[in-house]
Order: structure tokens, then sequence, then C-alpha cells
């Protein structure tokens, strides 16, 4: 065997160490000293135990001594480690950058309204703003889907190539 053998146990002393096997609930103390005497007896290095339900994640690891120690092992220590957050929608804030050195303004034309406020949706490739750069208007797109959060520049203030213009709130499904 070469000791980097991994396996799952259901706690069930009957099976055996290299069987695949779900565990199906909570593991309750008893079960747990099971899988560290198993550990210990067997060649195994690693035991891995996960939650049908994806919740939680039990990782058993020997310890290893030096080379050339004569040191007893000491017993397996148990390391519970979180599994994933269920997917589901995950928000995230995006920023929208100046493009350009120049004048921001919240307008396409003069004299118009704002193309954009807090709390309005926008598309990808919307324009949100012109930049208003040696008497020429660029406009300023968002490269997100979403909900406008916080317009972070005032209309007619100087901004620099990649200032945050504005930020985005959007939602993803994964």
């Amino acid at each position: 065997m070469d000791g980097n053998r991994r396996s799952s146990y259901n706690g069930d002393s009957h099976t055996r160490p290299d069987q695949e096997v779900n565990v199906g609930g909570s593991i309750d103390i008893e079960q747990l000293r099971d899988l560290v005497r198993l550990l210990d007896r067997s060649e195994v290095s690693e035991l891995e135990i996960k939650q049908a339900d994806g919740g939680t994640r039990l990782v058993l690891r020997k310890a290893k001594a030096p080379e050339g120690s004569s040191v007893p092992l000491a017993a397996p220590t148990p390391v519970i480690m979180p599994e994933e957050p269920p997917a589901g929608p995950k928000e995230t804030r995006h920023t929208v950058v100046a493009p350009l050195v120049g004048i921001f303004h919240t307008w396409a034309r003069p004299e118009g309204k704002a193309l954009v406020s807090p709390g309005d949706t926008v598309r990808v490739g919307q324009r949100v703003g012109t930049i208003q750069s040696l008497n020429v208007l660029n406009e300023v797109e968002s490269g997100i889907a979403g909900r406008v959060s916080e317009i972070l520049v005032h209309d007619g203030q100087p901004v620099e190539y990649g200032q945050p213009l504005m930020t985005i709130e959007s939602v993803e499904e994964e």
C-alpha cells in the first residue's frame, strides 16, 4: 500500500475502508471515534466524509513524523471545513470607470436630462454618461446589467482615466 490512499467511511464497522459510501446524516461522537480508530489501524493517510446534502465536509489526516524519527504518531486530528454556500443569487457591485480624461456629464446633450439616476436599472452597453474631451462628447457605457446604486462624480466635474464614476449592483445566478 502506498500510504496515500483516500477513503470514505459511513461509520459502519463492517464497511471496508476502500469502499466509497455516502454519509446520510450528521456524524455522532461514537462514529467519529470509530473513524479515528479505523484511520489509525489502516495504511490510509486521509479520510474525507461529505454529507449528502453538501452542508459539511470532514477530513481526517494522519500526522506525519519527521524522517528518521522514532517518536510515535499522535492520533489524527479532525478538520471540519464548511462546504461552499448553496448556489443561488449572488449580489455583486461593479464600478463604471472613466475611459478617458475629461469633464464628466450625466447627460447626452447639453441642457438634456440625466441619462441615469441612483436606483435606475441599466442594460449592458447602455449609455450612462458622457465625458467631454477636446470639445468632443464621448459616451460612457455600462459593462454590466443591474441597478445604479451610486453616482460618485458630479455633473461637470473633471475626471481622470480609470477614475470610478458610478457603482452598479448586479444579481448573478450561479
